[in-house]
């Protein structure tokens, strides 16, 4: 049996959903974010307004990030411990660790690589969750993690020496791989950082992280160093209470929504990237050879990270390569 180690507030309306769907579900969803402004926060609005419109007998009342007593780390147990039913969570990768290989450094080039690496991790990211008591629907992706700094860089070997913010241990592996310290750091103390000279650049996205400190980053190194993206989960119970045909629907309207997320990122990439270029960022385009560099000096820690985890990390990594044509 979970312990439930955290409190929740009395305010969080339980799902209510009754076997076979004989009485009406109304879910608690959340999502992380705070910012309702969000691409992420208007698709999970999306998702809550169509389930509304085209469920039979299930209903979402979103919740946005820091309203209810949730730590961003609890999300995926809170839904399996059936605090909330549904819930968007990008910070899932402590209770579900396979799915970081979607992570991995220099793993993934592009969107095409993407779909073909995503769909080979579907058996393992269900299979992952379920071990929560969690329902995994589906995914959106935020744009490429790249690298801004406030120093000049056209190539890999400028980041020697250099500090750079990263939000997770698999871009720090990619800052050591070329010299440079990872640090972690608060995105609230990010400007404050770069400002003082604790930092010297961060990897992030132009519709991300430079969206806000743009200011403080004179270039853009478009190497694509990695992705991040969220998991759309709902509690297991309260999933297998829905009718049959309330399962479809909600599956149908979060593959749905879920790429438009991601789509409505992307537009938002190039939008974000264009106005820092126009504003005086530098922006410098990888060569050939310092992206076969990357992927070549990163390529066995992605197999050490996979051995260290365990026979199944190292088998769904296999899948990843071979989808890929690695």
């Amino acid at each position: 049996m979970k312990t439930k180690h955290f409190l929740v507030s009395s305010l969080i309306i339980m799902g209510t959903a009754a076997v076979g769907g004989a009485q009406a579900a109304d879910w608690t969803g959340y999502t992380y974010s705070s910012v309702s402004t969000t691409a992420a926060v208007k698709g999970m609005e999306r998702i809550s307004d169509r389930v509304e419109a085209e469920a039979d007998d299930l209903s979402i009342s979103l919740h946005l990030g820091k309203t209810l007593q949730i730590a961003s780390s609890d999300i995926t147990q809170s839904v399996g411990d059936g605090f909330i039913d549904f819930s968007a969570d990008l910070f899932f990768s402590g209770n579900v660790p396979i799915a970081r290989i979607l992570n991995l450094p220099m793993l993934i080039e592009n969107g095409d690589q993407w779909d073909k690496a995503y769909e080979a991790m579907i058996p393992y990211l269900e299979e992952g969750f379920a071990k929560q008591d969690v329902n995994f629907l589906g995914a959106y992706r935020y744009p490429q993690q790249v690298i801004f700094t406030s120093f000049e860089i056209d190539s890999l070997d400028d980041l020697e020496n250099r500090k750079i913010r990263v939000t997770s241990p698999e871009q720090g592996a990619f800052v050591e791989a070329f010299g440079g310290s990872p640090i972690t750091l608060s995105g609230s103390d990010v400007p404050t950082a770069l400002e003082r000279g604790v930092i010297d650049g961060v990897l992030t996205a132009s519709a991300g992280g430079a969206k806000n400190w743009h200011e403080f980053l004179d270039y853009n190194y478009r190497l694509p160093v990695n992705y991040a993206y969220s998991a759309v989960i709902a509690n297991n119970g309260a999933y297998e209470s829905l009718s049959e045909a309330d399962r479809e629907t909600l599956a149908t309207i979060v593959s749905e929504e879920t790429a438009n997320i991601t789509e409505a990122f992307l537009v938002d990439e190039q939008a974000q990237k264009q106005s820092q270029a126009e504003a005086g960022m530098t922006i410098i385009e990888p060569s050939d050879e310092d992206i076969a560099k990357a992927q070549d000096a990163l390529a066995p820690f992605w197999r050490e990270w996979a051995s260290d985890a365990g026979p199944e990390h190292e088998q769904a990594l296999q899948d990843v390569l071979t989808a890929l044509g690695k």
